[in-house]
């Protein structure tokens, strides 16, 4: 096997006989790769786009960065949800500058187009000078994302316009996303702003880190030292569980583990207040959902992949994250907190303090994560004499353990998939 790069034009070697799965190094530093891949995955998957709960009321509207495409996702004056291209129709500037509002027109400040909040174009300054059947036919309209659709309030986008249904395409891990969402009885809802950071590394290393048992017990010491040390762990709770994966590229690993969840698992921290509180909640979900389900929702924590690169963490809170790659050696991290709609104030306290202490930009993981990431990429200087990554680790086992690789092989076989079909101009 060749040690410094691909053999025979592969990007991964996997060989469940020998035990071995390898992913060749270019697939992190190449140009052409990302150039490929923006056509072949980007271009093709279901694409987050943002939850329900942003855009609640007729006329709220965020603006997004999606694979390199500036989108308005709003809700129009009549309820309808829409994504829309942010480029004026005439000569191309943002008709929506800002970040988030709510709104019943966008307006192009370079020659003062304004277009409808359902994307009609209305006022055209000058609208004399242009023939009578000027936009007769809509093209100037605010032009429509190729494909929008939503499973249980989360917004996906796909810029292929034949590409099959949302429901199909998350296929296994609709299962994932309803544990997360049963948690509110009224809903769910985005809580704060959005957490935005760079960092130094290649996206698909945020995937498998992301849904990587492994790297816990040594990158993230620190915190298991808190958690054993801290009053209120709960010591005697071990991280058993296991991976899955759920076709299409997706894949989870569902596992307990020793942190309070406030949907429900109580710790002594939260005191006896903290424990009825903890205790109705349960009630609620086992009343709704019979004992195992809600057994299951409360006790089990869940790292979800949707393929590519929407990562749900149910964990001691509840974070979406997206990931989108600048360079092969650079992506960019959006990072949202998810909540109960109606949940007591308390317990979302407890829950944001939770969200802070490990997954905010300065809690015990994230710093230590982005250090890893960026350590790999600049490790991958040294391609020529070592160009694989391993990630063997449980490959022969019937039931992989949540510290074993076989979410991360359920991403890389569909990249691997995705990025080696002839595509026909080629």
């Amino acid at each position: 096997m060749a040690q410094n790069g691909s053999a025979n034009g592969q990007f991964i070697i996997d060989d469940k006989d020998a035990g071995v799965f390898k992913v060749s190094r270019r697939a992190f530093v190449d140009d052409g790769i990302l150039a490929a891949e923006k056509r072949k995955v980007f271009d093709r998957c279901w694409l987050y786009v943002g939850h329900e709960s942003e855009i609640a009321k007729n006329g709220d509207f965020v603006t997004r960065n999606i694979a390199e495409r500036n989108l308005i996702f709003n809700r129009d004056r009549s309820g309808q949800v829409n994504v829309f291209y942010n480029t004026c129709t005439h000569r191309g500037a943002f008709v929506c500058r800002e970040k988030e509002g709510n709104s019943r027109r966008f307006q192009c400040f370079y020659h003062g187009w304004v277009f409808s909040d359902a994307g009609d174009l209305i006022e055209v300054p000058g609208r004399d000078s242009y023939c009578d059947h000027f936009n007769s036919d809509g093209s100037a309209n605010l032009a429509r994302v190729e494909r929008m659709e939503s499973y249980r309030g989360l917004y996906f986008v796909n810029f292929d316009k034949n590409a099959g249904s949302l429901y199909d395409y998350l296929g296994g891990v609709r299962e994932y996303i309803d544990l997360v969402v049963d948690q509110g009885e009224a809903g769910m809802e985005i809580v704060g702003g959005t957490q935005q950071y760079a960092v130094d590394a290649n996206w698909k290393l945020m995937t498998e880190n992301s849904i990587d048992g492994y790297h816990a017990a040594t990158t993230h010491a620190t915190y298991m030292d808190y958690l054993a040390n801290t009053a209120g762990s709960l010591a005697a709770v071990g991280m058993g569980g296991g991976g899955r994966q759920l076709g299409n590229g997706h894949a989870v690993i569902e596992y307990s583990a020793p942190w309070g969840r406030p949907v429900a698992q109580w710790v002594p921290a939260w005191g006896e207040d903290g424990k009825k509180d903890i205790e109705g909640i349960k009630a609620v979900l086992t009343e709704k959902y019979g004992k195992e389900r809600a057994e299951r929702i409360a006790n089990m924590n869940r790292n979800i992949l949707v393929f590519p690169n929407l990562v749900i963490n149910d964990i001691m809170a509840i974070t979406f994250r997206t990931f989108f790659p600048q360079a092969p050696g650079k992506m960019h991290v959006n990072a949202w907190a998810l909540a109960p709609i109606g949940e007591s104030e308390a317990f979302r306290e407890r829950r944001l303090f939770n969200f802070l202490e490990f997954l905010g930009p300065g809690g015990f993981a994230t710093p230590d994560d982005v250090e890893a990431l960026e350590m790999c990429q600049r490790g991958y200087k040294n391609m020529e004499a070592v160009g694989w990554n391993d990630i063997s680790k449980g490959i022969q086992r019937d039931q992989p353990a949540t510290n074993d690789e076989l979410q991360m092989r359920a991403f890389w076989r569909q990249w691997n998939a995705l990025m080696t079909v002839q595509e026909a101009a080629e």
